[in-house]
C-alpha cells in the first residue's frame, strides 16, 4: 500500500510534446524529466511516486478534431480510440525513457478505470495504484478519453488524474510540471502562494495552443480542490520539487 509520505508529480503536456505539431514529442525534454525522476528516485529522496502526463500534441489533437472535451463527448467509437491510441503512444514514450534509466514504470490506463456520470462527476480506481506501489512499481498514468454517461465518451484531464490520484492514495505531496516556473501576474513575475480562486482568476488565460482542459486555470482549479497543499514548477525545478523544496507557486486551499 502507498505510503503516508507518496509524491504525485505531474509532467504537462506542453512540457513533454511540441503542442503546435500533431504527435510531436519533444525527447530531449523528456529526457531531462526522466533523468531527473531516475535521479530522486536512486538518491531516496522520494520513496513512492507516482507520475501523471498530460496529453500535449498527442490528445489534445484529435480530441479538438472530434470536437471532444472536458463537457462534451461523442459516442463515436472510433474517435474514442483515437483519442485513447494517441494517449496510450505518449505514455508508451515516457515508459520507456524510464525503463531506460531503470525506474521501474508500469502503465495505468485511464480509460479503463475512471468513468463519469451524467452530473459529470469522476469514479477514478486507485487501489491498483496502491498495490503497484506496496509492490515498488512507479505508476504512470495519464489525460485520457473515458466514458461519460450520457454523452459517449469525453475528456479526462490529467490535471482531474492528479487530484483523484492524490485523493485516493492520500498523497502527502504534489507537483505540477509546466512550461512556466509557476503561476505568473500580470508582470510575469511568479505568484508565490494561491490559497483561492478569485484572488487570481485575473491573470489566469487559456493555453497558447490547442488544449481542450483548461490550461492554467484548470490546473489551479484542481489544485485547490485537494485536502494537502500542492506546487506548480517549471522543468528546471522538477528535481528539486522531488527532493523536497518548494519552487514555484504553493496551492492550498484548504
Amino acid at each position: 500500500m502507498a505510503t503516508n509520505d507518496t509524491t504525485v508529480v505531474k509532467l504537462g503536456g506542453s512540457v513533454i510534446t511540441d503542442k503546435d505539431r500533431a504527435e510531436a514529442l519533444d525527447g530531449p525534454a523528456l529526457d531531462r524529466a526522466a533523468d531527473a525522476i531516475a535521479a530522486a528516485l536512486d538518491g531516496g529522496e522520494v520513496s513512492d511516486l507516482v507520475v501523471v502526463h498530460g496529453g500535449g500534441s498527442f490528445g489534445h489533437h484529435h480530441a479538438s478534431e472530434h470536437g471532444v472535451s472536458k463537457t462534451e463527448g461523442t459516442a463515436d467509437a472510433g474517435a474514442a480510440l483515437e483519442i485513447h491510441g494517441a494517449m496510450k503512444t505518449l505514455n508508451e514514450f515516457v515508459l520507456a525513457r524510464l525503463h531506460d534509466r531503470d525506474v521501474p514504470a508500469v502503465p495505468v490506463h485511464p480509460f479503463s478505470a475512471a468513468c463519469r456520470d451524467r452530473e459529470a462527476e469522476l469514479s477514478l480506481m486507485t487501489e491498483q495504484v496502491e498495490t503497484m506501489l506496496g509492490e515498488e512499481f512507479v505508476p504512470v498514468l495519464h489525460g485520457d478519453a473515458v466514458v461519460h454517461e450520457g454523452e459517449g465518451v469525453s475528456i479526462l484531464s490529467g490535471d482531474e488524474v492528479v487530484t483523484a490520484v492524490a485523493e485516493g492514495i492520500d498523497a502527502e505531496r504534489v507537483g505540477f510540471c509546466s512550461t512556466v516556473p509557476g503561476v505568473l501576474d500580470d508582470a510575469d513575475d511568479v505568484i508565490p502562494e494561491i490559497r483561492s480562486y478569485d484572488e487570481v482568476a485575473q491573470f489566469l488565460g487559456g493555453s497558447d495552443a490547442t488544449d481542450v482542459t483548461g490550461g492554467m486555470a484548470g490546473k489551479v482549479r484542481a489544485l485547490l480542490s485537494l485536502d494537502a497543499p500542492a506546487t506548480i514548477f517549471g522543468p528546471d525545478d522538477l528535481r528539486g520539487f522531488l527532493a523536497g523544496e518548494n519552487p514555484g507557486t504553493r496551492i492550498d486551499g484548504r
